[in-house]
Parts: structure tokens; sequence; C-alpha cells
């Protein structure tokens, strides 16, 4: 369905543009719902002693689509009914932790007047700043499912 209000909202981006940041924090309960659905039964998701002892890492691990996830929200979030995401591609470059807070946002990167398009480049970062998963997301203004 076209939305005449997602369309103005195009015209009104431009590159460079900011998304609205938001802070994620995981705890070990959410870390396990998250995988059972998922159906990901990785030890280093949920058996602390074995991440730490046999594995090394300083915690339990947060699953990588988890991260994704949140990628996508953020731009979900920003778009509302004014569009929707066709396409999402990110990779995951650092382990994030139970605890850790992260942090979703992105930038308008690019724009496409004649299908009034948009590619966002969009990242999590951890509490150093440091990029654990960038990707980007291309997204539709003027209609929505």
């Amino acid at each position: 369905m076209k939305t005449a209000q997602g369309a103005a909202r195009f015209d009104l981006l431009q590159v460079g543009d900011r998304l609205p940041e938001r802070d994620f924090e995981c705890d070990n309960v959410q870390l396990m719902l998250y995988n059972a659905a998922l159906w990901n039964g990785h030890r280093i998701h949920f058996d602390e002693p074995y991440t730490r002892e046999v594995e090394g890492y300083p915690g339990l691990v947060l699953a990588g689509p988890l991260l994704g996830d949140w990628l996508h929200q953020c731009v979900d979030e920003w778009l509302g009914e004014d569009g929707r995401i066709l396409s999402i591609d990110y990779s995951n470059r650092v382990a994030s932790y139970v605890g850790e807070t992260l942090t979703s946002g992105g930038t308008v990167a690019a724009l496409r007047p004649t299908n009034s398009e948009a590619d966002i480049d969009v990242h999590i970062k951890n509490a150093e700043g440091e990029v654990v998963a960038p990707g980007k997301v291309v997204v539709r203004f003027g209609e929505y499912w």
C-alpha cells in the first residue's frame, strides 16, 4: 500500500542523515530464550563455565543473529509506516557478551529518487565505540505491507 506521508518523508531525506541510536543490553535469560527459539545449542551462549574454561571467552557470547535483529529494529522503528525494509546485509566482526551495552545506529548513505529507495549504513557499537556489526539496509519509502 502506498502512503503519501512516506513519499513526502523521502523528499526530506539527505545523505548523511542519522538514524536515532538505541541501546541494547542482553541478559542471560534473553540470550537463552533467543537461542532456544533458533534451536541454537552452541554452549557458548548458555554454559558460562564451558564458555570461559574451554572456549576462552570472558563470558556468554551473544548470538550473531540477535545483533542482526537489533539492526533491523533500529531501521524499522525509524521507518515506522512510512516505508519498508527491502533487504538487510550485515556481518559480525567482534564478539559481544552478556552484560555489555551495545548501541545500534545508522546513516543514510544513498538516495534513489526514481523509486524512493535509500541505502542505510547501519552498525552496532560496543561501549568503547568499536563497530561489532556493520551492515547495509535498503529501504523503500511510500509503501508498507
